[in-house]
């Protein structure tokens, strides 16, 4: 059995093994999960009409045969967060009463945040808003009529009850998919895996965590298992991420330099932008990852400092209290599965985000945990929870809110024409079409895309190339490079067979086997917390 404070046998006897320059750690994890993506990789390429129509299937059986499983997984880790940080258990250091953090508050915040969301603040932050005020969710009306076609004298009134209920709404319902629940799935595991890599010494393992259910047989097959399909959430997740992003930076290309944004411009943009992210990687998390994270959340805050200046200050302002309030209403019946009508935004909208943030759940939460040491719990749930849902909240009511007003007092319909043509990666291009500077934020924006990108590919591929290799965390750089090129690859090959449908449909399947997982592991966290408590005691 395993002895806690001390190293796991498991980290004394492992073997590696030398393979074209690659140290392989001897089980079936790298072996199984490596082989499997090349083949789905080589497969989505050669077959990408056949790949359009499946990933289209299976996108559509998902949503509609497995809502509840995602509804039920994102409330319950949400509910246990809370539970765990106003509890006693809230108290434990993670690394012990001694352990020290490595990072300041504004570094570990600028690395959880920019490898957590970014490319998706800049996809979706005009988009989802203005797509929820033309359509809201749970049967609330708007005076928006998609069949109107709306020029600067016959937009809604900005004053009436049901448009400001819609967009207020609107900023709601994009806060409620970006917000506390998606972090809180971030958190479970991050928790999870700081509190057994650092106060009982195993490695920073999806499996480590379930040694309370499992004891020393996490060595074995079930332990392959749970890190396999860590891998393929991690590869995949982040897949949909890179392929989201190069749609947009590909899209403002066109849109400002007139490059055609086909697949083959997509392709060339990945390659370059993974060859990025390798450099960053090679270097390590304390070099490449943290200053380009830094410089990172800099830019964003311009973008978005630029953004409140340039726009409708006050409205923002209004919009941000207003889009608060009515999520704090809203959690509730915007969490519930059962009885809806509004099918296309819950199936369509939240039932991907739910599984898009399990996907992500095994890389981002480890990086959470690798860079939280000496965090108390406490302090880890309630940071990793509050702080960026609140940048989340305030990014939305700028851009969202700048798109709204431009609208609803401008008459301005750039946005709201490019939502109802459903070409999302156009949007926040549109809406800087309509503010002063316009290249220079579509530049910065472009700009920002291209760097949450790398810093996305290049953490992902850390994280996965240390549960590949069992652990260890100065695994030689060809796996890097090879995890890196990986993801790469599988945005390239997801695009080409079947675009923003393959990116979903990717996320949901990966996304579900690993819910169960997410579960397993809150039950295995509060096991560990409670006996470190009663010892302690």
């Amino acid at each position: 059995m395993h002895e806690e404070g001390k190293q796991p046998q498991f980290m004394q006897e492992r073997e590696y093994r030398k393979l074209f320059g690659l140290e392989i750690y001897l089980t079936p994890v790298f072996v199984i999960s490596s082989i499997a993506i090349i083949v789905f990789i080589i497969g989505a390429l050669v077959f990408q009409e056949g790949a359009t129509k499946l990933f289209g299937d299976l996108r559509v059986w998902l949503t509609t045969n497995l809502d509840w499983l995602f509804m039920i997984t994102t409330n319950l880790v949400f509910l246990f967060c809370l539970v765990v940080a106003f509890s006693p258990l809230g108290k434990v250091r993670l690394g012990g009463e001694d352990a020290k953090p490595e990072y300041s508050y504004l570094t570990w915040l600028a690395m959880i945040f920019a490898a957590g969301v970014g490319i998706g603040l800049l996809f979706f932050g005009v988009l989802e808003p203005v797509t929820y005020f033309q359509s809201p969710p749970l049967g609330v009306e708007t005076a928006y009529d998609t069949e109107t076609v709306y020029t600067a004298e016959n937009v809604p009134d900005a004053a009436n009850a049901k448009v400001k209920a819609a967009a207020s709404l609107g900023i709601a319902a994009t806060v409620f998919h970006w917000g506390l629940q998606g972090w809180a799935i971030y958190g479970v595991v991050g928790l999870a895996l700081a509190f057994y890599a650092y106060n009982k010494g195993f490695p920073l393992l999806i499996r480590s965590a379930f040694y309370p259910i499992f004891g020393d047989r996490i060595w074995g097959w079930p332990g392959h298992i749970i890190d396999t399909f860590a891998i393929f959430a991690g590869i995949f997740g982040l897949a949909t991420s890179l392929g989201l992003g190069v749609q947009q930076v590909t899209s403002g290309m066109e849109y400002l330099f007139g490059i055609p944004a086909n697949g083959l411009t997509m392709v060339i943009l990945i390659v370059i932008i993974t060859s990025i992210a390798l450099v960053s990687v090679m270097t390590g998390i304390n070099v490449g990852i943290k200053r380009l994270s830094q410089f990172n959340i800099i830019l964003a805050f311009v973008l978005l400092l630029a953004v409140i200046l340039l726009g409708p200050t006050l409205y923002i302002l209004r919009t941000l209290f207003t889009g608060l309030g009515t999520y704090v209403m809203k959690i509730v019946p915007l969490s519930n599965w059962i009885g809806r009508e509004d099918t296309a935004f819950y199936h369509g909208w939240t039932t991907f985000y739910w599984a898009w943030w399990i996907a992500w759940a095994p890389f981002i939460g480890t990086f959470i945990a690798r860079i939280s040491k000496g965090r108390t719990v406490r302090e880890f749930v309630l940071f990793v929870l509050l702080l960026p849902t609140l940048l989340c909240l305030i990014w939305f009511s700028a851009f969202g809110g700048t798109a709204l007003h431009q609208f609803l007092t401008g008459g301005y319909t750039g946005v709201t024409e490019i939502v109802e043509a459903y070409k999302p990666e156009m949007a926040l291009f549109k809406m800087f079409e309509g503010l002063p500077w316009t290249m220079f934020l579509s530049c910065i924006g472009m700009t920002l895309t291209i760097i949450f990108f790398v810093t996305s590919s290049d953490s992902g591929s850390l994280i996965i190339d240390i549960i590949a290799a069992g652990g260890k965390v100065d695994a030689p750089i060809p796996q890097r490079v090879f995890w890196c090129t990986a993801e790469g690859l599988v945005a390239i090959a997801l695009l080409l067979g079947g675009g923003l449908k393959s990116l979903q449909a990717a996320s949901l399947a990966t996304g579900f086997p690993f819910a169960i997982v997410l579960l397993g592991m809150g039950i295995c966290v509060w096991i560990g917390l409670s006996k470190e408590v009663k010892e302690s005691r």
